[in-house]
């Protein structure tokens, strides 16, 4: 804050003359002094901004003075000092009693006491004012990085940024959900301003992209309401915000203030992608782990998992198999880790006791494959990835739940366990002579119905609703469309699968 006009009168030994009720009125004293302007011009305000200690020596001023003062005063001057001995020996009274009126503090400046010296004296006080701000942000700063060092993190460092504030500070994710705040945050305000500007239109200005893709959002935000002040900032090094911090204060932020709200949220911001870059190693780590497991090298394993802190878990032991969006939900209960595949997207791999399987791929909240209790062998532990993989592959249908045990596959007979892409692509080509018949005839219907009686002529076509020489006709369609013979057991399977292919 700059230097008051009591602290300025008090060091150059100004002598107060009107304006000040009592000569000790508080809300008078107390305004700050911005600089120091010397003028002589019977309107100097064009050359104010406000907030100066005015000094004249009153070379041109004569008669009433309620004019030059009420300019003064709506110009926002702090103060007015006469120097006294020059073109007046003391202080006109008609200054004094324009002053007196309007309220405007006016000060006799003794002939001993040069303006320079004024200008200069503002000017220190200013400087030692900079310079206590200065330390005040550095040691505030201080403060914040020992926070950031703590084993709370983040938290540890919206708390101390509260406590700097002398207000509240909130964390928040990237959609905009509260992660931690102090209290008597207002975070409803915070979070229903951000929903709001996701989906308004906004004048141009910078802009960082929508969590989600979605709208645009200011790359810094500001809330103003009676007596509470809130200032929002995304955090990230990219253009997308991985997550916002939020401070509040029941009154407006100094500068040194959001000198250190900036310093919060660059410690903020990097330890975000310290721990982000902390992630993606120990998730590469166990990936590679992983994939010694699967090759055998069970040692090398373990011995690069050791210094992670990590372990495996101990046999019988099952494999679970989801989508790559669901490591993060069972890396806290399980091994887990990325593993690549032949498919387009990663699958997520982790390896739990058998006895708790089903229960941590319940907390994925995603379709989850589980296969038979396992070891650490290489064939066993291949074998089971494999089975996990099948079970994924079919938890979206035939009825079943979001997890799927692979020995629940075993009532779905054969076809469970065939890849469903590859399946429906040999049934397209196998029935494709039949589903291009040009004949009012069903023939792929009519085939149904023929293996489903078990070749039974009256069965199937009392099921078509056709006599039984209609079917046999149709039969010997089939048989010469298909180039294969019906009675043989081979063709029979092939063609029951290709037709169940195609109900999925």
């Amino acid at each position: 804050m700059p230097p008051t006009l009591r602290t300025v009168v008090r060091r150059m030994r100004l002598r107060p003359v009107a304006g000040i009720p009592g000569h000790g009125a508080r809300g008078v004293l107390d305004a700050a002094v911005r600089w120091v302007a010397v003028s002589e011009l019977a309107d100097p305000t064009p050359y104010l901004e406000g907030g100066e200690l005015l000094l004249t020596t009153g070379m041109r001023m004569e008669g009433d003075q309620s004019q030059y003062v009420a300019r003064l005063v709506a110009r926002g001057v702090a103060g007015l000092g006469f120097g006294v001995g020059v073109s007046h020996e003391e202080v006109p009274p008609a200054l004094v009693t324009a002053a007196e009126e309007a309220g405007l503090p006016l000060f006799e400046v003794p002939r001993e006491t040069p303006f320079i010296a004024i200008g200069k004296g503002v000017s220190e006080l200013l400087a030692a004012e900079q310079y206590d701000e200065i330390s005040r942000a550095f040691a505030a700063q201080g403060r914040l990085t020992r926070a950031a060092l703590r084993p709370e993190g983040m938290h540890a460092v919206i708390d101390r940024l509260a406590k700097e504030v002398g207000g509240w500070a909130a964390l928040l994710d990237e959609a905009g959900e509260v992660r931690h705040a102090t209290r008597g945050a207002d975070t409803d305000a915070v979070v229903s301003e951000l929903s709001r500007l996701r989906t308004a239109t906004r004048p141009p200005e910078p802009r960082l992209p929508e969590p989600g893709g979605g709208g645009l959002l200011p790359a810094s935000l500001a809330l103003s309401g009676p007596g509470e002040h809130i200032v929002v900032q995304p955090l990230g090094g990219g253009a997308r915000p991985r997550g916002f911090f939020a401070v509040g204060a029941g009154r407006p932020f100094s500068p040194v203030t959001h000198t250190v709200i900036n310093a919060a949220g660059s410690l903020l911001t990097l330890a975000l992608e310290q721990g982000r870059t902390q992630l993606e190693a120990a998730r590469r780590a166990r990936s590679a782990v992983l994939e010694l497991l699967l090759s055998g090298a069970g040692e090398q394993a373990r011995a690069v998992l050791g210094p992670l802190g990590g372990r495996l878990p101990e046999e019988p032991l099952a494999v679970l198999a989801a989508g790559a969006d669901a490591l993060e939900a069972l890396e806290p209960l399980a091994f887990a880790a990325l593993l690549a595949s032949s498919g387009e997207h990663p699958l997520a791999v982790a390896l739990v006791p058998d006895t708790v399987a089903e229960k941590v791929a319940l907390e994925a909240d995603a379709p989850v494959g589980v296969s038979l209790p396992c070891g650490y062998a290489p064939e066993g532990l291949n074998g089971a990835l494999d089975q996990a993989r099948r079970a994924l592959a079919a938890a979206p249908g035939k009825g079943l739940g979001r997890v799927v045990k692979f020995g629940e596959l075993a009532g779905q007979g054969l076809l469970g366990l065939l890849d469903r892409a590859a399946a429906q692509a040999f049934a397209a080509a196998l029935l494709a002579p039949l589903t291009a018949y040009g004949s009012r005839a069903d023939l792929v219907e009519s085939l149904r119905a023929y293996l489903d009686s078990n070749g039974h002529w009256d069965a199937a076509a009392q099921r078509l609703g056709v006599h039984r020489h209609t079917l046999r006709y149709r039969m010997k369609r089939v048989t010469e469309l298909l180039g294969r013979d019906l009675d043989d057991p081979g063709v029979r399977a092939e063609l029951w699968l290709a037709l169940e292919a195609v109900r999925r």
